[in-house]
């Protein structure tokens, strides 16, 4: 839920986005930027402040999770 206490996915998740396999990832980043600039339009979390993206790739061999905090 875009409103609670720990929104999830407000972009509306991969599927939303035809799930750009190779492009997951960078996907996950613009949108965690955009929240963090209050630049998200309709979909803008209020006190966006901190951003986190986990990806996994091929079979699990690799895994990355980013952790983003807005500039005040």
């Amino acid at each position: 839920a875009l409103r609670g206490s720990k929104p999830i996915n407000p972009s509306g998740g991969l599927k939303s986005k035809g799930h750009p396999v190779g492009a997951t990832g960078i996907g996950q980043i613009v949108e965690l930027t955009h929240q963090l600039r209050h630049d998200a339009g309709e979909r803008q979390l209020s006190k966006a402040r901190i951003g986190l993206a986990q990806n996994m790739g091929g079979s699990g061999g690799s895994g990355v999770v980013h952790v983003l905090k807005a500039l005040q």
